[in-house]
């Protein structure tokens, strides 16, 4: 027998015997003489039929999915509710199959079954309260013993706490806790988990002074995510000032990922606070769900394959075609220690008859498509290379998502699609258009067809070819900064709001989105097939170099120059999320995304678009292969009055694209 199912087996004759004795004690607490003595005497036929019942409820009930060391209060509740329906069942039997009108007596009586259930709660919460709570002292004792660091926790009450845990759990290690600074003025003179709230973050030097005066000298400061949402550049400078490491909680346990520690970087003091997720939505979602995501080994596709397990996906294969990247994302340690399978496959997206030979022996629930050529200078020089990729390679993984039967395909696009000015852009656009053409044919089949939508993203941080981690090496090595255009400003999201953009847009797309359509006569389908995150107020380039120089302790100006070399042939000022004609989609119940319906080309004239698009490519025409763009997406004619005036051509390597 597998340990799991041991434990579980003997979490089963656990209960049935508190049962049994909740049974016993009520007849001994309530019953004396020949009262008890008859009642015992029926024990026999009473009981196995009632330990089978007790059994049915308490699996209803799930009091075997938690391990009892992380028994909490929803546990407790569904004892509770356990225990409830046993009594109402013994109720039931009492007063109207053995009532006073036809055997002369009560077996039970209210008193005896309402102690009765008093009895089967305490015995069967109690003893789970008692494992956790000597869990919880000897794993307290553990982290003690290996606690060497003197710490000061930064955050509001909830993310401290589950910080705490994971101190006391041995997920985080040699942290000692000496205090905690919250943000919360009503929290101050609080005690959480043992460790006092000693004020707020204003008293960061005094609590620092008062702590060493006491014989407890703070080394480290560590950053739950609320002690960065207001004022972090305030912290940051005080933690510099008393020459004290500063450190952030990366992850507060969330799905694959215990909590962990992480350096500050720069790039987590930008941005507005993160977009909160609907997780119970996304694990119902995807539990149990084989999953496949081309270009799983990018920086954004490596987080959704990690999103995706940590929401409980069954099996997740990664399409890859660079070994070094297939490597990195198999052997990451978040990975190998997720409780789903992980598989790796070589292979390109351009090759139409290998990607259906994948999709049709994995047989995949849902596609994620974040296989792409994306750097703007790169694309515009070798225009030929993204049409392959971009357009025909998403052609194929639509296809053969379409015949494996997948339930939806989420194509990864860009903000750079709407009314496009580059070879990103508008491969991006025509990608999505494709999509939106077989979506609409999938929408007249009854059941459950294929769903084929996009998901626009802005500029994310800490993926490849991101503008933070450029700036952030110029900064190190002394300057200057290169910014393209000081008027050039940007949306920005981090990596994880990327990921957890794509499997919300996914789940909204496979569930309400399904059948959302007009009358019969009208002509367009009206389910939403385009999702954007909120992502605030775009940033302008120019002050965030200027804040990444003063965050890495130097003036910008001064100590370290801006300059800004002209904008590029492809980029634009001002990104925009949807195109003007683009009618928006509302989504009741989902906070943080944005959605709006499709506006494409019937599929005829699609398909001879590409077949032009082939041709072009094959001869290296690249004016014919722009014609058919123009003639596909209007605004592609207009792209010359919406780049940025001036702007000249240069080489490809020279500047980060601002992704």
């Amino acid at each position: 027998m597998q340990p799991r199912h041991a434990k579980t087996a003997a979490m089963v004759v656990h209960d049935l015997v508190a049962t049994a004795l909740a049974v016993l004690l009520t007849f001994a607490f309530r019953f004396h003489g020949s009262q008890l003595t008859e009642r015992l005497h029926a024990l026999p036929l009473l009981l196995p039929p009632f330990l089978l019942l007790a059994g049915l409820v308490y699996a209803r009930f799930r009091l075997y999915r938690t391990k009892w060391r992380f028994a909490s209060l929803p546990d407790l509740a569904g004892i509770v509710r356990a225990a409830s329906v046993l009594a109402l069942a013994l109720l039931l039997i009492d007063y109207v199959l053995v009532s006073s009108d036809l055997y002369g007596f009560y077996f039970f009586g209210k008193i005896a079954i309402v102690l009765y259930w008093v009895l089967q709660i305490f015995l069967l919460g109690g003893t789970r309260l008692a494992f956790r709570y000597l869990k919880y002292t000897r794993s307290r004792q553990s982290s003690a013993r290996g606690a060497t660091v003197p710490t000061l926790l930064l955050g509001r009450g909830g993310d401290i706490e589950v910080l705490l845990r994971a101190i006391e759990s041995g997920s985080v290690k040699k942290l000692a806790p000496k205090g905690i600074l919250s943000p919360r003025a009503d929290e101050a003179g609080q005690m959480m988990r043992g460790v006092p709230v000693l004020g707020g973050f204003a008293d960061l030097e005094r609590v620092i002074a008062r702590l060493a005066e006491q014989g407890q000298p703070v080394r480290r400061l560590v950053a739950a995510p609320s002690a960065l949402e207001a004022e972090p550049d305030a912290l940051v400078a005080q933690a510099r000032r008393l020459g004290l490491p500063l450190v952030r909680v990366a992850s507060l346990g969330e799905g694959a990922r215990e909590a962990e520690l992480a350096p500050l970087e720069i790039e987590d003091l930008l941005l507005r606070p993160t977009v909160a997720i609907d997780r119970p939505r996304l694990e119902r979602f995807l539990q149990g769900r084989r999953v496949v995501v081309t270009g799983g080994g990018g920086s954004i596709g490596s987080e959704i394959c990690l999103r995706a397990l940590a929401f409980g996906a069954g099996h997740v294969l990664v399409l890859e075609n660079s070994e070094p990247a297939l490597h990195g994302i198999l052997s990451n340690p978040l990975v190998l220690a997720a409780g789903g399978r992980v598989s790796g496959i070589i292979a390109d997206i351009r090759d139409a008859e290998r990607v259906h030979a994948i999709f049709a022996e994995f047989r995949p629930d849902y596609v994620f498509h974040a296989a792409a050529l994306k750097q703007v200078p790169y694309l515009e020089q070798d225009w030929s290379e993204g049409i392959k990729t971009n357009v025909f390679g998403s052609i194929n993984v639509a296809d053969a998502t379409l015949a494996a039967g997948a339930r939806a395909l989420v194509m990864i696009s860009t903000d750079k699609a709407i009314e496009p000015v580059s070879q990103l852009g508008v491969t991006k656009r025509f990608a999505e258009m494709v999509a939106q053409a077989r979506d609409a044919e999938q929408a007249q089949i009854p059941g459950h067809p294929t769903r084929l939508i996009a998901v626009r993203f802005g500029n994310v941080l800490g993926s490849v070819g991101s503008v933070v981690p450029v700036f952030k090496a110029q900064i190190a090595r002394g300057g200057p900064v290169s910014v393209t255009h000081p008027d050039m400003v940007r949306y920005f999201m981090t990596v994880r709001e990327a990921a957890d953009l794509v499997l919300t847009a996914a789940s909204h797309a496979d569930g309400e989105a399904r059948h959302a359509r007009v009358a019969e006569a009208a002509a367009e389908d009206q389910r939403a097939a385009v999702y954007v995150l909120k992502m605030g107020q775009p940033v302008r380039i120019r002050d965030l170099a200027e804040r990444m120089i003063r965050l890495a302790g130097f003036e910008p100006g001064e100590e370290i120059e801006i300059n800004y070399s002209g904008a590029r042939p492809g980029e634009r000022l001002n990104e925009i999320l949807f195109a003007r004609e683009e009618p928006r989609v509302s989504l009741d119940g989902i906070d943080g995304v944005m959605a709006a319906r499709p506006v494409f080309a019937d599929r005829a004239r699609l398909d001879a678009w590409v077949a032009r698009l082939r041709e072009a490519v094959a001869a290296g025409d690249r004016a014919a292969a722009e014609a058919v763009f123009e003639a596909a997406i209007p605004h592609f004619r207009e792209r010359k009055a919406g780049q940025v005036e001036g702007a000249a051509p240069e080489p490809a390597a020279a500047l980060p694209e601002l992704r």
